[in-house]
Protein backbone atom coordinates (compact mmCIF):
# COMPACT_ATOMS: atom_id res chain seq x y z
CA UNK A 1 0.00 0.00 0.00
CA UNK A 2 0.93 3.42 -0.52
CA UNK A 3 1.36 4.75 2.85
CA UNK A 4 2.08 8.87 2.98
CA UNK A 5 3.24 10.16 6.75
CA UNK A 6 2.80 13.70 7.35
CA UNK A 7 4.12 16.27 10.02
CA UNK A 8 4.87 19.95 10.75
CA UNK A 9 8.61 20.30 10.59
CA UNK A 10 11.13 18.48 9.90
CA UNK A 11 13.94 18.27 12.60
CA UNK A 12 15.36 15.74 15.08
CA UNK A 13 13.31 15.39 17.53
CA UNK A 14 10.51 12.65 19.45
CA UNK A 15 7.45 12.78 16.78
CA UNK A 16 10.33 12.63 13.66
CA UNK A 17 11.88 9.96 15.70
CA UNK A 18 8.80 7.93 15.66
CA UNK A 19 8.36 9.28 11.72
CA UNK A 20 11.82 7.56 10.86
CA UNK A 21 11.60 4.31 12.63
CA UNK A 22 7.77 3.27 10.64
CA UNK A 23 8.83 4.84 7.45
CA UNK A 24 11.59 2.12 7.47
CA UNK A 25 9.48 -0.52 9.44
CA UNK A 26 6.55 -0.45 7.35
CA UNK A 27 9.23 0.07 3.98
CA UNK A 28 10.26 -3.38 5.23
CA UNK A 29 6.92 -5.12 5.13
CA UNK A 30 5.89 -3.88 1.44
CA UNK A 31 4.80 -0.58 1.73
CA UNK A 32 5.51 2.06 -0.20
CA UNK A 33 6.24 5.29 1.77
CA UNK A 34 6.42 9.13 1.68
CA UNK A 35 7.14 11.75 4.11
CA UNK A 36 6.07 15.22 4.41
CA UNK A 37 6.77 17.90 6.17
CA UNK A 38 5.07 21.10 5.91
CA UNK A 39 8.46 23.10 6.42
CA UNK A 40 12.22 22.33 7.02
CA UNK A 41 13.49 23.59 9.95
CA UNK A 42 17.63 21.70 10.41
CA UNK A 43 18.93 19.26 8.18
CA UNK A 44 17.93 16.46 9.71
CA UNK A 45 16.23 14.81 7.15
CA UNK A 46 18.06 16.15 3.74
CA UNK A 47 19.43 13.61 1.36
CA UNK A 48 16.48 11.19 2.69
CA UNK A 49 15.00 10.14 -1.06
CA UNK A 50 11.26 9.55 0.73
CA UNK A 51 11.12 13.12 2.02
CA UNK A 52 9.20 16.43 0.62
CA UNK A 53 9.54 19.67 2.08
CA UNK A 54 6.86 22.05 1.22
CA UNK A 55 8.71 24.59 2.03
CA UNK A 56 12.38 25.59 2.99
CA UNK A 57 11.28 27.38 6.43
CA UNK A 58 8.21 28.40 8.47
CA UNK A 59 5.82 30.50 6.82
CA UNK A 60 5.33 33.99 7.73
CA UNK A 61 2.26 35.54 6.31
CA UNK A 62 -0.69 34.87 4.68
CA UNK A 63 0.79 34.39 1.41
CA UNK A 64 3.35 32.06 2.62
CA UNK A 65 0.98 29.66 3.99
CA UNK A 66 -1.23 29.97 0.93
CA UNK A 67 1.72 28.34 -1.15
CA UNK A 68 2.62 25.86 1.60
CA UNK A 69 -0.97 24.82 1.93
CA UNK A 70 -1.35 24.52 -1.84
CA UNK A 71 1.96 22.72 -2.11
CA UNK A 72 0.75 20.08 0.40
CA UNK A 73 -2.15 19.51 -1.18
CA UNK A 74 -0.49 19.09 -4.49
CA UNK A 75 2.67 17.00 -3.53
CA UNK A 76 -0.64 14.44 -1.66
CA UNK A 77 -2.54 14.19 -4.94
CA UNK A 78 0.86 13.87 -6.79
CA UNK A 79 1.94 10.40 -4.40
CA UNK A 80 -1.67 9.76 -4.49
CA UNK A 81 -1.52 7.38 -1.00
CA UNK A 82 -3.99 4.70 -0.22
CA UNK A 83 -3.67 6.14 4.04
CA UNK A 84 -1.72 9.27 5.22
CA UNK A 85 -0.52 8.94 8.96
CA UNK A 86 -0.30 12.39 10.51
CA UNK A 87 1.81 13.37 13.52
CA UNK A 88 1.36 15.95 15.81
CA UNK A 89 -1.96 18.91 16.67
CA UNK A 90 -1.12 21.05 13.03
CA UNK A 91 -0.41 17.72 10.97
CA UNK A 92 -3.76 16.53 12.50
CA UNK A 93 -5.88 19.44 11.88
CA UNK A 94 -4.01 20.42 9.00
CA UNK A 95 -2.86 17.33 6.97
CA UNK A 96 -6.21 15.46 7.78
CA UNK A 97 -8.79 17.72 5.65
CA UNK A 98 -5.88 18.41 3.07
CA UNK A 99 -5.81 14.83 2.54
CA UNK A 100 -9.40 13.91 2.48
CA UNK A 101 -10.21 16.92 -0.26
CA UNK A 102 -6.97 15.18 -1.94
CA UNK A 103 -9.30 11.81 -2.23
CA UNK A 104 -7.51 9.98 0.60
CA UNK A 105 -9.79 7.33 1.64
CA UNK A 106 -8.15 6.78 5.24
CA UNK A 107 -6.61 9.07 7.62
CA UNK A 108 -5.12 8.08 10.88
CA UNK A 109 -4.27 11.08 13.64
CA UNK A 110 -1.27 10.30 15.79
CA UNK A 111 -2.29 12.30 19.49
CA UNK A 112 1.71 12.64 20.17
CA UNK A 113 1.38 16.57 21.29
CA UNK A 114 0.18 16.87 24.97
CA UNK A 115 -2.83 18.81 25.22
CA UNK A 116 -1.23 21.34 27.76
CA UNK A 117 0.83 22.53 24.46
CA UNK A 118 -1.79 22.89 22.20
CA UNK A 119 -4.01 26.09 22.00
CA UNK A 120 -7.47 25.58 22.59
CA UNK A 121 -8.55 26.52 18.75
CA UNK A 122 -6.64 23.65 17.77
CA UNK A 123 -8.05 21.52 20.46
CA UNK A 124 -11.96 22.21 19.14
CA UNK A 125 -10.89 21.80 15.91
CA UNK A 126 -9.09 18.40 16.61
CA UNK A 127 -12.53 17.18 18.63
CA UNK A 128 -14.59 17.93 15.55
CA UNK A 129 -12.69 16.71 12.61
CA UNK A 130 -12.42 13.02 15.22
CA UNK A 131 -16.08 13.18 15.49
CA UNK A 132 -17.16 14.21 11.97
CA UNK A 133 -14.71 11.16 10.44
CA UNK A 134 -12.42 13.35 8.91
CA UNK A 135 -9.91 10.87 11.17
CA UNK A 136 -10.98 7.07 10.40
CA UNK A 137 -8.46 6.34 13.62
CA UNK A 138 -7.06 7.80 16.04
CA UNK A 139 -3.95 6.96 17.99
CA UNK A 140 -3.09 7.77 21.34
CA UNK A 141 0.68 6.95 22.27
CA UNK A 142 -0.10 6.25 26.36
CA UNK A 143 -2.50 5.52 28.74
CA UNK A 144 -2.15 9.08 29.88
CA UNK A 145 -2.59 10.26 26.70
CA UNK A 146 -5.58 8.29 25.72
CA UNK A 147 -7.31 9.57 28.85
CA UNK A 148 -7.29 12.91 27.85
CA UNK A 149 -9.86 12.10 25.79
CA UNK A 150 -11.96 10.49 27.89
CA UNK A 151 -14.36 13.23 27.85
CA UNK A 152 -15.13 13.67 24.22
CA UNK A 153 -17.92 12.56 22.46
CA UNK A 154 -18.59 9.11 21.90
CA UNK A 155 -18.05 9.89 17.90
CA UNK A 156 -14.77 10.88 18.36
CA UNK A 157 -14.06 7.98 21.58
CA UNK A 158 -14.78 5.01 19.06
CA UNK A 159 -12.06 6.00 16.35
CA UNK A 160 -9.37 5.83 19.26
CA UNK A 161 -7.29 4.19 19.77
CA UNK A 162 -3.51 2.77 21.48
CA UNK A 163 -0.06 1.98 20.24
CA UNK A 164 2.68 2.90 22.36
CA UNK A 165 6.32 4.33 20.86
CA UNK A 166 8.75 1.65 19.78
CA UNK A 167 11.72 3.15 21.15
CA UNK A 168 15.50 2.28 19.25
CA UNK A 169 17.59 1.25 21.64
CA UNK A 170 21.05 3.53 21.28
CA UNK A 171 24.31 1.38 22.43
CA UNK A 172 27.59 3.78 22.03
CA UNK A 173 30.88 2.15 20.80
CA UNK A 174 32.69 4.58 22.95
CA UNK A 175 33.55 4.60 27.38
CA UNK A 176 32.27 7.63 28.74
CA UNK A 177 36.00 9.37 28.21
CA UNK A 178 36.06 9.06 24.33
CA UNK A 179 32.33 10.31 24.27
CA UNK A 180 33.33 13.26 26.04
CA UNK A 181 36.36 13.96 24.50
CA UNK A 182 33.98 13.34 21.00
CA UNK A 183 31.55 16.81 21.96
CA UNK A 184 34.29 18.49 24.05
CA UNK A 185 32.60 17.76 27.45
CA UNK A 186 34.88 18.01 30.62
CA UNK A 187 36.51 14.70 31.08
CA UNK A 188 36.62 14.40 35.01
CA UNK A 189 33.69 16.41 36.35
CA UNK A 190 30.16 15.07 36.73
CA UNK A 191 27.87 16.12 33.89
CA UNK A 192 24.26 15.69 33.51
CA UNK A 193 22.43 16.36 30.36
CA UNK A 194 19.24 16.37 28.68
CA UNK A 195 18.10 16.14 25.01
CA UNK A 196 15.30 17.53 23.97
CA UNK A 197 13.83 21.07 21.73
CA UNK A 198 15.36 24.15 23.19
CA UNK A 199 12.15 25.58 24.39
CA UNK A 200 10.05 26.73 27.61
CA UNK A 201 7.70 23.89 27.63
CA UNK A 202 10.61 21.89 28.13
CA UNK A 203 11.23 23.47 31.56
CA UNK A 204 14.86 23.62 30.55
CA UNK A 205 15.69 26.44 32.81
CA UNK A 206 14.63 24.26 35.74
CA UNK A 207 18.22 22.01 35.07
CA UNK A 208 20.42 25.16 34.32
CA UNK A 209 19.64 26.34 38.26
CA UNK A 210 20.81 22.95 39.30
CA UNK A 211 24.33 23.80 38.06
CA UNK A 212 24.66 26.31 41.67
CA UNK A 213 23.82 23.81 43.44
CA UNK A 214 27.68 22.20 43.07
CA UNK A 215 30.36 23.81 41.66
CA UNK A 216 31.62 20.64 39.93
CA UNK A 217 28.57 19.82 37.69
CA UNK A 218 27.88 20.25 34.11
CA UNK A 219 25.12 20.83 32.25
CA UNK A 220 24.85 19.52 28.47
CA UNK A 221 22.41 20.20 26.01
CA UNK A 222 21.55 18.42 22.82
CA UNK A 223 18.57 20.28 21.15
CA UNK A 224 17.99 23.36 19.16
CA UNK A 225 15.44 25.74 19.47
CA UNK A 226 14.00 29.28 20.43
CA UNK A 227 14.62 28.96 23.87
CA UNK A 228 18.96 28.68 23.52
CA UNK A 229 19.43 32.64 24.07
CA UNK A 230 17.49 32.77 27.61
CA UNK A 231 19.40 29.75 28.53
CA UNK A 232 22.60 30.94 28.33
CA UNK A 233 21.52 34.55 29.81
CA UNK A 234 20.58 32.63 32.64
CA UNK A 235 23.32 30.74 33.07
CA UNK A 236 25.41 33.93 32.72
CA UNK A 237 23.34 35.33 35.63
CA UNK A 238 23.59 32.55 37.64
CA UNK A 239 28.08 32.81 37.09
CA UNK A 240 27.34 29.28 35.83
CA UNK A 241 28.20 30.07 31.72
CA UNK A 242 31.26 28.05 31.49
CA UNK A 243 28.97 25.17 32.74
CA UNK A 244 26.15 25.24 30.32
CA UNK A 245 27.21 23.14 27.22
CA UNK A 246 24.62 23.30 24.46
CA UNK A 247 25.75 21.07 21.56
CA UNK A 248 22.77 21.93 18.74
CA UNK A 249 20.88 19.26 17.69
CA UNK A 250 22.21 16.02 17.44
CA UNK A 251 21.78 13.59 14.38
CA UNK A 252 19.71 10.36 15.29
CA UNK A 253 23.27 7.95 15.21
CA UNK A 254 25.24 10.85 17.60
CA UNK A 255 22.67 10.43 20.35
CA UNK A 256 24.05 7.35 21.49
CA UNK A 257 27.25 8.98 21.76
CA UNK A 258 25.61 11.60 24.28
CA UNK A 259 24.13 9.26 26.18
CA UNK A 260 27.79 7.55 26.96
CA UNK A 261 28.69 11.02 28.16
CA UNK A 262 26.58 11.19 30.84
CA UNK A 263 26.45 10.20 34.33
CA UNK A 264 22.94 11.44 35.09
CA UNK A 265 20.03 12.35 32.17
CA UNK A 266 17.90 14.94 33.28
CA UNK A 267 14.24 15.39 32.32
CA UNK A 268 12.19 18.57 33.67
CA UNK A 269 10.07 18.64 30.81
CA UNK A 270 6.13 20.39 32.00
CA UNK A 271 4.17 18.14 29.19
CA UNK A 272 4.87 15.21 27.32
CA UNK A 273 2.48 12.29 25.81
CA UNK A 274 5.48 9.83 26.33
CA UNK A 275 8.83 11.40 26.57
CA UNK A 276 11.01 9.31 23.98
CA UNK A 277 14.13 10.90 24.90
CA UNK A 278 14.05 10.04 28.51
CA UNK A 279 13.14 6.37 27.15
CA UNK A 280 15.83 6.58 25.15
CA UNK A 281 18.46 7.63 27.95
CA UNK A 282 17.06 4.78 30.32
CA UNK A 283 17.38 2.43 27.88
CA UNK A 284 20.91 3.34 27.21
CA UNK A 285 21.80 2.82 30.97
CA UNK A 286 22.02 5.96 31.87
CA UNK A 287 20.41 7.13 35.41
CA UNK A 288 17.16 9.63 34.50
CA UNK A 289 15.86 12.20 37.25
CA UNK A 290 12.61 12.71 35.47
CA UNK A 291 9.77 15.49 36.59
CA UNK A 292 7.18 13.71 38.58
CA UNK A 293 4.63 13.88 35.34
CA UNK A 294 1.92 11.25 35.49
CA UNK A 295 2.90 9.90 31.65
CA UNK A 296 6.27 9.89 32.73
CA UNK A 297 5.79 7.52 35.50
CA UNK A 298 3.49 5.22 33.96
CA UNK A 299 6.00 5.03 30.15
CA UNK A 300 9.63 4.90 33.01
CA UNK A 301 8.43 1.90 34.72
CA UNK A 302 8.54 -1.92 34.31
CA UNK A 303 6.15 -4.38 36.07
CA UNK A 304 5.34 -1.31 38.08
CA UNK A 305 9.20 -0.71 39.34
CA UNK A 306 10.38 2.69 38.39
CA UNK A 307 13.18 2.95 35.92
CA UNK A 308 13.57 6.65 37.13
CA UNK A 309 13.94 9.08 40.50
CA UNK A 310 10.86 11.20 40.05
CA UNK A 311 11.08 14.67 41.55
CA UNK A 312 9.11 18.48 41.22
CA UNK A 313 11.76 19.43 38.99
CA UNK A 314 10.20 23.10 39.75
CA UNK A 315 11.07 22.63 42.83
CA UNK A 316 15.40 23.54 42.64
CA UNK A 317 16.15 21.93 45.38
CA UNK A 318 13.81 18.43 46.04
CA UNK A 319 15.81 18.46 41.86
CA UNK A 320 18.92 18.91 42.81
CA UNK A 321 18.55 16.40 46.01
CA UNK A 322 17.40 13.81 43.63
CA UNK A 323 20.58 14.46 41.40
CA UNK A 324 22.73 14.27 43.95
CA UNK A 325 21.16 11.59 45.42
CA UNK A 326 22.20 9.47 42.31
CA UNK A 327 25.78 11.05 41.78
CA UNK A 328 26.70 10.17 45.54
CA UNK A 329 25.65 6.68 45.44
CA UNK A 330 27.24 4.69 42.71
CA UNK A 331 25.31 1.87 43.71
CA UNK A 332 22.08 3.28 43.40
CA UNK A 333 22.68 4.89 40.21
CA UNK A 334 23.52 1.69 38.76
CA UNK A 335 20.68 -0.16 40.17
CA UNK A 336 18.73 2.62 38.55
CA UNK A 337 20.64 1.99 34.85
CA UNK A 338 20.00 -1.73 35.09
CA UNK A 339 16.16 -0.95 35.56
CA UNK A 340 16.10 1.64 32.51
CA UNK A 341 17.36 -1.02 30.07
CA UNK A 342 14.84 -3.28 30.96
CA UNK A 343 12.49 -0.82 29.21
CA UNK A 344 13.89 -2.26 25.82
CA UNK A 345 11.91 -5.05 26.29
CA UNK A 346 8.65 -2.35 26.88
CA UNK A 347 9.32 -0.74 23.53
CA UNK A 348 10.10 -3.17 20.80
CA UNK A 349 10.26 -0.93 17.62
CA UNK A 350 9.39 -3.94 15.42
CA UNK A 351 5.90 -4.13 17.59
CA UNK A 352 5.15 -0.26 16.94
CA UNK A 353 5.48 -0.89 13.64
CA UNK A 354 3.49 -4.17 13.31
CA UNK A 355 0.54 -2.65 15.29
CA UNK A 356 0.53 0.29 12.12
CA UNK A 357 0.98 -2.15 9.58
CA UNK A 358 -1.95 -4.13 10.68
CA UNK A 359 -4.25 -0.96 11.12
CA UNK A 360 -3.04 0.17 7.62
CA UNK A 361 -3.91 -3.31 6.12
CA UNK A 362 -6.91 -3.48 8.16
CA UNK A 363 -7.95 -0.02 6.34
CA UNK A 364 -6.83 -1.25 2.96
CA UNK A 365 -9.05 -3.83 3.03
CA UNK A 366 -12.18 -2.07 4.49
CA UNK A 367 -11.37 0.40 1.62
CA UNK A 368 -11.41 -2.84 -0.90
CA UNK A 369 -14.35 -4.39 0.25
CA UNK A 370 -16.54 -1.07 0.15
CA UNK A 371 -18.76 -0.97 -3.00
Amino acid sequence: MRVLLLQTQAENAGAQEIARLLAAGLADRGHDIRQIFFYRRTAAFDGDERTVFCATARPTGPRALARLLWGLGREIRRFRPDVVLCFQHYGNVIGAPLARLAGVRHVIANQNSAGAVVAAPVRTADRWLGCLGVYSRIVAVSGEAAAEFKDHPRAYRSRLMRIDHGVAVKRSLLDRKGARIRFGLPVRPTVLGCAARLHQTKQLDAAVRLLPLNPTWHLALAGQGPDAARLRALARDLACAERLHLLGELGAEDIADFFAALDVFVFPSLAETFGIAAVEAAQAGVPVVANHLPVLREVLSVAGEPCAVFVDASDPAAFGAAVAGLVAAPGRAAEMAARGRRLAARYPVDAMVEAYDSLVRDLGAKQAAAP
